[in-house]
């Protein structure tokens, strides 16, 4: 099967002969994702449907719903991966989030209940 343009794995291990040593990706705030974007803040809050004081307040947060942040990613343009790494692992892609694959083919979020964490 094909890969798309933008399925390719966000880290890899950089060194030969299967180390598990990362390629240092480079770092971004929500912030300077917005403006690469050439959005501003009242234009996001538009299409995220919230005022541009709630956009303000969400990029200087440090802590949010991975729901929140991918859809702020994905409304500029981005996609968002979850990536775990591990001591004498390779790095892993953490897939699904709680979603379950018929809604994730449908492109739909759910809802995660108390019982499912």
């Amino acid at each position: 099967m094909a890969r798309k343009h933008g399925d390719e794995d966000p880290v890899r291990p950089a060194g030969r002969n299967g180390s598990t040593e990362l390629v240092a990706l480079p770092l971004a705030t929500l912030k300077e994702l917005r403006k690469r974007a050439k959005r501003t803040q009242e234009d996001l809050a538009e299409t995220l449907g919230v005022g541009q004081d709630t956009i303000s307040r969400l990029e200087k947060r440090s802590d949010m719903l991975l729901s929140t942040l991918r859809h702020y990613v994905e409304s500029v343009g981005g996609q968002l991966a979850l990536v775990a790494t591990f001591p004498d692992q390779n790095a892993v892609i953490i897939d699904h989030l709680g979603e379950t694959r018929a809604a994730k083919k449908r492109g739909s979020r759910t809802k995660v209940t108390a019982s499912e964490h």
